[in-house]
């Protein structure tokens, strides 16, 4: 299944581009070049969706959990 998604990218003062998206809640990526910054978007997205798909299970059954986590500096 395909799915389109509008991403904005803007240049930021040290060189690298950064890549965010209004339709994907979280969907944060950096890279040295627009291409790259876009290659790193597409697979956050892909994770992210996955993970909007997928139920957590229950705490008692975490023995290790890997999730992405957003932070405002």
């Amino acid at each position: 299944m395909e799915k389109i998604i509008r991403v904005k990218i803007e240049k930021l003062p040290e060189g690298l581009y950064l890549a965010t998206s209004d339709d994907i809640q979280g969907l944060i990526a950096q890279g040295r070049t627009i291409t790259e910054t876009l290659e790193i978007a597409r697979d956050v997205a892909k994770k992210l969706l996955e993970l909007q798909n997928k139920p957590l299970p229950p705490q008692e059954e975490y023995k290790e959990l890997e999730l992405p986590i957003v932070i405002g500096l």
